[in-house]
């Protein structure tokens, strides 16, 4: 597919993946929103940095990425831990937004739910 292809396709499916986070020290939730802002249109401001929120339960951090246009290419980021990430969202921009995260981390699938018109990817991240 070539770019004016691609442009297209991005038209008529959608380009937004939700991309959750939990249970991970918040400067690895940093480091991966991070990389994302870097390739991608995202809902989080660069100034909004993840925060731990006491109570029972895990934290789990979200943000809704645009995948439609690529901007820049991530830099390889540190992480302290194995961070585990759920995507949501259509085909091609799921698959989109895996792309963009293999320059910044070692990226593990773990698995996949697929639906009829979007699809839910389980990854682990790691440093490069």
């Amino acid at each position: 597919m070539n770019s004016a292809e691609q442009a297209s396709h991005a038209e008529h499916v959608s380009a937004e993946v939700v991309v959750e986070l939990e249970s991970c020290a918040t400067q690895d939730a940093h480091a991966v929103f991070s990389a994302l802002r870097t390739a991608f249109a995202s809902d989080r401001a660069a100034d909004d940095v993840p925060e731990e929120m006491a109570g029972a339960g895990p934290t789990v951090w979200t943000s809704t990425i645009d995948v439609s246009e690529h901007k820049a290419e991530a830099e390889p980021r540190r992480l302290t831990a194995p961070v585990l990430v759920s995507l949501q969202g259509g085909y091609w921009a799921v698959d989109q937004l895996c792309k963009g995260l293999e320059p910044a981390f070692t990226v593990h699938i773990l698995g996949m739910a697929a639906g009829d018109q979007e699809k839910e990817v389980e990854l682990r991240l790691e440093s490069r």
